[in-house]
């Protein structure tokens, strides 16, 4: 009962207040006539009367006026009070809510200055209406204690206000917080995966092209070669087919059937392959290796194949008639992957250009902690330069990045 109380209140505040301020008046109005048995009340009402339906009155507006609210309670509580009607509860009950709502709704340097005068003006008016003796006590410290309970009350009630709204704060921002992380973390999938595609099919299409063209032209006079070609083209096609699954892979359900039956991330052990597929196309490659070959990251392992792959797939569409070099060099903490050509056109799509070659291959270097390059060079040709780390962070202890 009183929590549905409490909900009406707070949805009908209108309301509250006129029912509030109706009993306050007869509480006042029932208080003017309380005495001790060593006081008299004043045998005329009406002034408590008329200074009641004043201070109810006021109450009506405490919620947006709680200091001026505050101020007219206190000087009718005065008047009274200065009448020599006996300063209780129930005389008091106007200024006292007045008191609660100035506490509940104000700062507390407001609260300390407005409350503490109200106190001092009561009790200068009540003592002197009453010559010193036993009601001393009951009109000095008896309205300081009546006056301090809705001044505590009120603070307490706007402390836990305060806190309920910071809670509600944090709870909002770790809402908010969660929320952008998902639709982040959303993002770098989708980049992901539209980088893989790219790869995969940049490469194989390219490849698959390039061997289709070369098959047609050598087919009139020398069709064992384009026979060749062609059986290579097919082990272009399904090695495009299987990385194409692998990659859509990802996007199963963890429910969905067959997971084991995926292709293997590719690394660098798929460099021969790669250059195979290439050499079938046309395209001359060598390779080097510097230093001694170390196991690593699968991340690193992954970002050095697919960059390699995507630079040879822009020679072989820009380039394919000069040959491609591929430079391997391994050092104490880094691997420096190099590839470069000699043609006049073999450069990567750049930005603005309409691919995404380029800005694919710096962004898988960055996102394992490595660095890229990639230019034209002084007399001819492009190339590629990328240092990935062959550890977490070693790109930070002795060596800086290109």
């Amino acid at each position: 009962m009183t929590v549905s109380l409490e909900r009406y209140a707070v949805h009908h505040p209108r309301v509250a207040d006129v029912v509030l301020a109706l009993t306050l008046c007869a509480c006042t109005v029932f208080g003017a006539q309380i005495s001790t048995p060593d006081s008299v009340a004043p045998q005329d009402v009406w002034p408590a009367r008329i200074l009641a339906l004043v201070s109810c009155a006021a109450i009506l507006k405490s919620r947006a006026h709680p200091r001026a609210v505050l101020v007219v309670t206190a000087a009718a509580a005065a008047v009274m009070t200065g009448l020599d009607y006996l300063p209780s509860p129930l005389l008091l009950a106007p200024v006292m809510t007045a008191l609660h709502r100035l506490a509940a709704l104000t700062d507390s340097r407001t609260t300390r200055r407005y409350g503490y005068t109200t106190m001092a003006v009561l009790v200068i008016t009540s003592v002197s209406a009453a010559p010193l003796g036993d009601q001393f006590l009951l009109r000095s410290v008896g309205t300081v204690l009546w006056l301090l309970l809705p001044l505590s009350a009120g603070s307490m009630a706007r402390l836990r206000r305060a806190y309920l709204e910071s809670v509600q704060a944090r709870a909002a921002h770790a809402e908010r917080t969660r929320e952008e992380e998902a639709r982040l973390r959303v993002t770098e999938e989708r980049m992901r995966i539209a980088r893989e595609l790219h790869d995969v099919v940049a490469h194989h299409m390219a490849v698959a092209n390039a061997q289709a063209g070369t098959a047609a032209h050598l087919a009139p006079t020398h069709p064992e070669q384009a026979r060749k070609i062609l059986a290579d083209l097919a082990g272009t096609t399904s090695s495009a087919l299987l990385e194409l699954r692998a990659t859509v892979g990802i996007l199963r359900q963890a429910d969905d059937p067959g997971p084991d039956s995926l292709e293997p991330t590719p690394g660098l052990d798929r460099l021969p392959d790669l250059i195979a597929a290439c050499r079938s196309a046309g395209l001359d490659v060598r390779v080097t290796t510097e230093g001694e070959p170390q196991p690593l990251l699968p991340g690193v392992d992954l970002t050095a194949y697919r960059i390699v792959q995507e630079a040879l797939t822009n020679v072989t569409r820009h380039a394919s008639g000069h040959p491609a070099r591929i430079r391997l060099a391994y050092t104490d903490s880094r691997l420096i992957v190099t590839v470069t050509n000699d043609g006049d056109r073999a450069a990567p799509a750049a930005p603005g250009s309409g691919g995404f070659g380029l800005i694919g291959m710096r962004e898988r270097a960055h996102s394992v902690g490595g660095d890229l390059r990639a230019g034209p060079l002084p007399g001819g040709g492009f190339e590629v330069t990328t240092a990935l780390p062959l550890h977490p962070h070693a790109l930070h202890e002795d060596e800086a990045p290109l």
